[in-house]
């Protein structure tokens, strides 16, 4: 086949995505790309080739005679191009590990611990960046993500659960009589805008607030805690270390809330040293913080 008669990647990309996930909207979170734009990628990979990938199935897609056999070289493809790739990277001068982590996780969990790894582990030199949700490893250029699994998953990634997720009140000792007698602002975060509602609403004993105040991240509504600006709803990660040291309280503990953060990096990445020293690190700290955040709280 000629250069020229190759269509574009990036539509091959757009519909191998929807055949592995099995819907365009599903492709277009991953991809970051619009429902929109999603379709017109593969509706110009159709009109291309002249042939028919997909059909419509109820609310979602499925691949036709010609998809399937198109969806199965497209796959085997780029698993080629990301282990040739990764095997090109790991043969030459060792490159830094990308670790991607929720913000708020990372400023209030990660970074206060991650000079632990660092001074075990010198030569492994670990690039931190923040995101949320799902992501594309080769895209992003990511070499390991920690994220709240509250988002579809790729079948093609390893998951380690780190920790549960836990939730509950976090103030400073000041408002504690406040608190209880129902004369306080609850903080929320406008990435969970609907999580004291639903937290009161499981805890029908508790006093309500006279107000409610939306900040844009966790990490912001942990600040304005302990600036005594009002009551937060805090992940228990996120408010665990202030807990400990008694500059927050959590008077009724933490409830999990049915979801876990996990450590992710795609099945096909070949394991370096390096890169397993850390995921061992990140799995062992876990297990000891939650372990001991779960003491200090029962």
């Amino acid at each position: 086949m000629k250069r020229s008669e190759i269509p574009s990647l990036d539509d091959l990309r757009a519909f191998q995505t929807v055949a592995r996930l099995g819907s365009v909207r599903a492709a277009a979170a991953e991809l970051a790309l619009t429902h929109g734009a999603v379709s017109r990628r593969v509706s110009k990979l159709s009109a291309d080739l002249g042939l028919r990938l997909l059909e419509a199935d109820g609310r979602g897609v499925r691949l036709t005679s010609d998809g399937v056999k198109l969806a199965e070289a497209t796959g085997k493809a780029f698993h080629l191009i990301t282990d040739a790739l990764a095997e090109i990277r790991s043969s030459s001068t060792p490159i830094p590990i990308i670790l991607s982590c929720e913000r708020s996780l990372a400023m209030r969990w990660l970074i206060p611990r991650l000079s632990g790894f660092q001074d075990r582990y010198p030569d492994v030199e670990v690039h931190l960046s923040t995101g949320g949700g799902g992501l594309d490893f080769a895209r992003d250029r990511v070499t390991l993500a920690i994220r709240r699994l509250d988002f579809l998953v790729d079948p093609e990634w390893t998951i380690i659960r780190l920790m549960p997720e836990r939730v509950g009140p976090v103030m400073l000792p000041s408002l504690r009589k406040r608190f209880e007698s129902g004369d306080y602002v609850a903080l929320g975060s406008r990435t969970r805008p609907d999580a004291w509602e639903a937290w009161l609403d499981a805890h029908m004993d508790a006093p309500r607030p006279r107000t409610t105040q939306l900040l844009d991240h966790h990490f912001l509504m942990a600040e304005a805690a302990l600036g005594g600006l009002g009551v937060a709803l805090a992940p228990q990660a996120i408010a665990a270390d202030d807990v400990a040291n008694g500059r927050l309280e959590a008077p009724l503990g933490f409830d999990r809330d049915g979801t876990d953060y996990g450590l992710i990096h795609p099945k096909s990445i070949i394991v370096s040293t390096g890169l397993s020293a850390l995921r061992d690190w990140l799995t062992a700290e876990s297990e000891r913080s939650f372990k001991r955040q779960v003491l200090e709280t029962t």
